[in-house]
């Protein structure tokens, strides 16, 4: 009898094993599910294959980082020091959606995205944004301020939705999210963010001789020409309501942005120049795949015409007696 209720119990643990077995397996999947879960996104470590691509380009995710925006091709590019001191391409991510036309933002509720020298500290990153995650470009800057121009909350950020910010999707977000926030807790204090009407070559600019912001578009250049030879980001002053570019103030006095420029000196630096075995590494470029909502053709076409309406009404008002070069917008480069 003891024997036989031995086997019966022998056989019923042996049913018993496996539903226990896919039962502690469910408990710990749940766990482990609950625990991702429990990771904000804004505290998603890079993936392996991001912190893999660092490695291979010689770069770390303590190394400090620059941002470049492009209106019209829809970029925006992610730049990382190596240990010689100079900015290399990391990633070139497709900018979801952007509102407004090329051109700088003025006005509350003009729905323009900012195009400008931008710094981001850790105090304008914003984990909790409703947009999945963002960082604030900090706009107006002293600039913005001294034309007396107008908004607030101007971000990159997720959800690829726009009214005057660059929106990304989701999952770029959360990288490029990520790599500013190990900079900024490695010791970055800030990192640049420049924002472009279009990529600064001359025959890209000389498409808009003439246009209300061409003069604004040459600072803009200066900016993008220093970085494009130095690979460093140029230093950027605000005096006399313009950007000084490549410029260190000889002062030790705040530089008032409506006020008159004090001397500044132009920083002494060697043009970029690669290690013999790493020129394949200075010059690729590697660009993510995802949508844009904004055609490049579209945005260059609008524009054109913004200008060609722009010279219409300048020259009817110069003919009224405006002084020439005067702006109907009051624009005053």
């Amino acid at each position: 009898m003891r024997v036989r209720l031995n086997i019966l119990a022998d056989r019923i643990a042996a049913r018993l094993k496996p539903a226990l077995a896919v039962g502690l397996v469910s408990a710990l999947l749940g766990a482990c599910s609950s625990a991702t879960g429990l990771i904000p996104p804004s505290e998603q470590p890079l993936t392996a294959e991001t912190v893999s691509l660092l490695g291979k380009k010689g770069m770390n995710t303590a190394a400090p980082i620059f941002v470049r925006i492009f209106k019209e091709e829809s970029e925006l590019e992610v730049w990382k020091m190596r240990d010689d001191g100079r900015f290399y391409h990391f990633k070139t991510y497709p900018i979801c959606n952007w509102s407004g036309d090329l051109g700088p933002k003025q006005v509350q509720g003009d729905k323009q995205a900012p195009e400008g020298f931008y710094t981001i500290s850790q105090t304008q990153m914003n984990p909790n944004s409703k947009f999945y995650l963002a960082f604030n470009l900090g706009y107006p800057n002293a600039y913005d301020r001294s034309l007396g121009r107008t908004g607030e909350a101007l971000m990159v950020h997720g959800k690829c939705k726009s009214a005057g910010c660059y929106a990304m999707t989701d999952a770029l977000a959360e990288e490029i999210y990520g790599l500013a926030r190990d900079a900024l807790r490695s010791g970055q204090t800030g990192f640049q963010v420049h924002a472009f009407p279009f990529r600064m070559t001359q025959e890209k600019l000389d498409r808009f001789k003439g246009h209300k912001w061409y003069a604004f578009w040459k600072t803009l250049k200066q900016g993008y020409d220093s970085f494009e030879i130095n690979r460093i980001p140029p230093s950027i002053a605000v005096c006399e309501k313009r950007y000084v570019v490549d410029a260190v103030a000889m002062t030790d006095q705040p530089i008032d942005p409506a006020g008159r420029c004090p001397r500044f000196e132009k920083p002494t630096l060697q043009p970029f120049a690669p290690r013999p075995a790493e020129w394949q590494l200075a010059t690729e470029r590697l660009t993510m795949p995802g949508p844009k909502t904004r055609d490049a053709t579209e945005v260059a076409q609008t524009t054109a015409q913004s200008q060609s309406l722009f010279a219409t009404t300048t020259g009817s008002i110069s003919g009224s007696g405006m002084p020439p070069g005067a702006s109907a917008l009051g624009y005053n480069p």
